[in-house]
């Protein structure tokens, strides 16, 4: 079944709403992951800033099968059967706001973890530098 799109995507961060997720979010929240896994945030490396997309945007991990499917040109993605009468789509549920609820609380919970992560990794690097 499909997912309403509402649902889909961060909500807000650190107790602000998000919006639209612009490149400096991404970016913000890349070097923030650069920190926490023991790099500069100067280093960010591709996985970072993939990472950060996928977490801000509300993706999964692309499957393998998604990965193949990108790397074939867009021109050999589908190819119709000639005559092919279709077949019905499938209906989209109504969106249900008592899961934003539900959704608000877990976003917040993961905000907290990735604060102290990133504050766990900062106190390592100065006692490191001292």
């Amino acid at each position: 079944m499909k997912h309403d799109q509402l649902e889909e995507g961060r909500i807000a961060s650190h107790s602000r709403p998000l919006g639209t997720v612009t490149r400096e979010m991404v970016l913000e929240r890349a070097r923030q992951l650069a920190v926490i896994n023991g790099r500069s945030p100067h280093e960010v490396i591709e996985g970072d800033f993939e990472q950060a997309r996928r977490e801000l945007l509300g993706e999964d991990e692309a499957s393998p099968k998604e990965s193949l499917l990108e790397s074939v040109p867009e021109s050999e993605r589908w190819d119709p059967v000639p005559g092919s009468t279709g077949s019905k789509a499938e209906q989209v549920p109504a969106h249900d706001e008592q899961t934003d609820n539900e959704k608000l609380v877990q976003e917040g919970v993961e905000d907290a973890e990735h604060d102290q992560m990133l504050e766990g990794a900062k106190e390592g690097f100065r006692r490191d530098q001292a």
